[in-house]
């Protein structure tokens, strides 16, 4: 089944849910950047918070995480909008920490406990709506909560999770939000949280065969499910585009780069899509 992800609402608009489900997306991602399994697990990890973010945007508007830790994986950037459309990277792709006790991937070791969680918001003024937090964990769903809870003031339980099998591909990616609006009693915010509590991890009742309507049917019994769009991995490169880039370097610097290699390629962050231009090329840009 494709990548998609649910809107939704409870308790009469009191409780706003999304949940997204990735396994395409981070096969591809993983496969791209030939990521290990620690490092395929923080990046899909990211990228499915940033499209349950991108979900609360609207039109044009799109996002830029960026997760700075101190562990060896350096940061991991993740790019999505209102559409449905995410691409990302981490500086590492090759960090391989051992496994935690218990057996699970250990991605706080990757990312590291002591660094910030950027989002930087596009939507559509004059300045961006910027927002960063301290990391708390590292394990990262811990860290979006705490984003919700300080930088946008809105309480949140976060899940996300990637579950990679022993081939390395994924068996399982996504997660979910949901968020307690004004409104709520006390004794609403308990059942809630002991649901909540109460939860297998979010990966294996996917992997479990249960869909995202089910899942979040798990937590809210009386959710609403008020639409579903497709996800995609998609990056804003192109050939064009890299080309221009080059342009912008000036003549001088194309003319040593046509004269000293002889080519140039450019490699995207995001897709590591690689763009070569011959010395015919670079003359064609270095005579416009």
């Amino acid at each position: 089944m494709s990548d998609y992800l649910i809107r939704g609402i409870a308790l009469e608009g009191r409780v706003r849910a999304f949940a997204v489900q990735t396994t395409s997306i981070t096969e591809e991602l993983s496969r791209r950047h030939q990521t290990t399994p620690t490092a395929t697990a923080a990046l899909g990890r990211t990228v499915a918070a940033g499209l349950l973010i991108g979900a609360m945007l609207k039109g044009e508007e799109h996002l830029i995480i960026q997760v700075k830790g101190d562990g060896p994986i350096g940061q991991i950037v993740v790019d999505a909008n209102a559409k449905g459309e995410v691409r990302g990277y981490v500086d590492n792709p090759l960090v391989n920490p051992p496994l935690k006790e218990n057996g699970k991937l250990d991605v706080s070791a990757a990312v590291g406990t002591e660094g910030f969680l950027y989002i930087t918001k596009d939507l559509g003024m004059k300045e961006p709506y910027k927002g960063s937090v301290p990391l708390v964990s590292g394990e990262l769903a811990e860290d979006f909560t705490y984003y919700f809870a300080k930088s946008e003031q809105t309480p949140s339980a976060v899940a996300l999770g990637v579950l990679v099998d022993k081939d390395h591909s994924i068996l399982a990616s996504g997660g979910f939000v949901i968020q307690l609006l004004p409104g709520l009693t006390n004794d609403e915010i308990v059942v809630i949280e002991d649901m909540l509590a109460s939860l297998p991890s979010f990966t294996s009742m996917l992997d479990g065969g249960l869909s995202l309507e089910e899942i979040l049917q798990t937590v809210l019994p009386s959710v609403e499910i008020m639409d579903q769009m497709d996800v995609v991995f998609r990056c804003k490169c192109s050939r064009d585009r890299v080309e221009t880039t080059l342009i912008s370097l000036g003549k001088a610097e194309l003319q040593e780069i046509h004269d000293d290699d002889g080519f140039a390629e450019v490699v995207c962050h995001f897709c590591n899509e690689a763009y070569r231009y011959d010395r015919e090329d670079l003359q064609r840009m270095i005579d416009l």
